[in-house]
């Protein structure tokens, strides 16, 4: 990873639709990922928040002045990593939080803030010490209004990134925030939800019929291009569940399997070590076990030759 184009004052809010806009941290690697806001006649709706205090706090500061003083009357969190909610704390009191019952579960059951597992080099400086959990529950669909513009927040129905994985579609402004279920030329990373699912939400994703899509992690896209970036994502999962099979006929592990494989054009991606991550899930799911997270983070630490990079 390259921590020069990580830093976080290379971010940027960028509108990619009429009162509609993009936070865009490069280069979408760990920790480092995109949010959004949403302007009407009344206020604004959120979409994620950062990592850290810093990154959130440029994130907000970058909102007020696009949005001049309008309230922020919601903040919808598309999953439970703390990349997309730590910032939470940082909402004004008033704003009301957002997220599936599965994002608020894991969310108060996060001990990262507190005690980080020495994965990850150098921990980044939170500056946050508590969690804000989303205190409204969406199962399938809810619809936010903020004057006169509707804001259209869907579940998959199914384990994907995560169990509780939300979009954010703005349908008159055609643009979509996936969230988690969309890494644009970054490794996918899918150890805490489901391989088959997440390959499963990429058809679900393309029924939106997006003029602009804001991905997770990675550059905004035009619609046009969402198709490519969509079967690029699937040709990775099918190729995780593939190795993933042969492995587990060959008897080798989750990380003798990601040593043996060749990425090939998922090479360049950032994160590549994530591949040992993938597997770690992708057997769990064919054994129908839990998935055993200290051992895929230190699988993926060996396979990595020591910590994973941050940006802090």
């Amino acid at each position: 990873m390259n921590t020069e184009n990580a830093h976080p004052d290379r971010a940027t809010l960028s509108e990619v639709g009429p009162g509609v806009h993009a936070w865009v941290q490069p280069d979408g690697s760990w920790w480092i990922n995109n949010a959004g806001a949403v302007f009407g006649d009344d206020g604004a709706v959120l979409v994620d928040t950062c990592a850290t205090a810093r990154r959130t706090q440029r994130f907000l500061d970058a909102v007020r002045a696009a949005g001049g003083d309008v309230p922020i009357r919601f903040a919808v969190n598309t999953h439970l990593h703390g990349d997309h909610t730590h910032g939470n704390a940082l909402l004004p009191d008033s704003t009301v939080l957002i997220g599936h019952p599965a994002t608020r579960d894991g969310i108060l059951a996060d001990t990262i803030l507190r005690d980080p597992p020495p994965v990850w080099t150098p921990t980044p400086e939170w500056g946050i010490t508590e969690h804000r959990a989303p205190s409204v529950l969406l199962e399938d669909s809810l619809v936010l209004h903020v004057g006169g513009r509707r804001v259209e927040l869907h579940h998959p129905g199914h384990p994907a990134h995560t169990s509780g994985d939300v979009v954010a579609w703005v349908p008159d402004a055609e643009v979509l925030f996936t969230g988690d279920l969309i890494f644009h030329g970054v490794t996918p990373l899918v150890f805490m939800g489901s391989v088959e699912g997440a390959l499963k939400s990429l058809d679900w994703l393309a029924g939106f019929r997006a003029r602009t899509v804001v991905p997770g992690h990675g550059p905004v896209l035009p619609g046009l291009s969402f198709p490519r970036v969509l079967e690029d994502q699937a040709r990775y999962y099918r190729f995780v569940l593939d190795t993933a099979r042969q492995a587990r006929t060959d008897g080798l592990t989750p990380l003798e399997a990601a040593r043996r494989c060749d990425l090939g054009e998922f090479a360049g991606w950032p994160d590549p070590e994530r591949i040992v991550m993938n597997l770690h899930r992708a057997y769990a799911d064919a054994d129908d076990t839990d998935l055993d997270l200290a051992a895929a983070f230190a699988d993926a630490v060996t396979y990595n030759g020591g910590p994973l990079r941050t940006a802090v």
